[in-house]
């Protein structure tokens, strides 16, 4: 389906934001997700159903020093 991630046009199989958090490999206890502007709590990450035109945007934390 087609989706758009982080601003740009993407295409993924992903059933959830959990599956499309692990399609990306990403550690999903380093991200926080946006679903079509609302922000998605880490524990419905397996429960949010991703749709056609859906709007997502991920935020990876980083550390450093």
């Amino acid at each position: 389906m087609d989706i758009t991630l982080n601003g740009e046009p993407h295409t993924t199989e992903a059933a959830t934001i959990a599956d499309l958090v692990k399609a990306l490999g990403l550690d999903p206890a380093k991200v926080a997700v946006e679903h079509n502007l609302a922000l998605t709590p880490r524990s419905l990450h397996g429960q949010t159903l991703i749709e056609p035109g859906d709007r997502i945007e991920i935020v990876q934390f980083v550390g450093g020093g």
